[in-house]
């Protein structure tokens, strides 16, 4: 074996890495935060439903020109994908984060104008409340 192979991290095969995954995270989240289905993103950037849920999932891997695409449908500089990407890897998501994403899919789904303005202030509300 060549010292040259060793010093090399080993190559990640039939799954994708923590990055990868971390990145489909921050796609999502963006996603639901502007209430775009997969379907309407998938349309956006010209793929199938299945290949946006497997970027996504960071089942398949997004090339550098795609990611771009994506960042523009989803109106985010290229480098939103990889804040908080800690050196060792992608961070779990936090609970936090989790009922955010809930909290924007929910709201998303509000049709009345009306209601969606109640819960915008009650959320304010108790965002300043000591």
């Amino acid at each position: 074996m060549d010292t040259a192979d060793t010093l090399l991290p080993p190559r990640q095969t039939g799954r994708a890495g923590d990055v990868d995954k971390y990145v489909g995270q921050r796609i999502r989240e963006r996603r639901v935060m502007l209430g775009l289905s997969q379907q309407q993103m998938a349309d956006m950037i010209g793929v199938t439903y299945q290949q946006a849920h497997k970027y996504e999932r960071g089942i398949n891997r997004i090339s550098a020109g795609r990611l771009f695409e994506i960042a523009q449908v989803l109106n985010v500089p290229i480098g939103f994908f990889f804040d908080g990407l800690e050196k060792d890897g992608a961070p779990e998501m936090q609970g936090r984060q989790r009922r955010c994403l809930e909290l924007a899919r929910n709201f998303a789904m509000i049709r009345d104008e009306r209601h969606q303005d109640a819960i915008s202030q009650l959320a304010r509300a108790l965002a300043t409340d000591p």
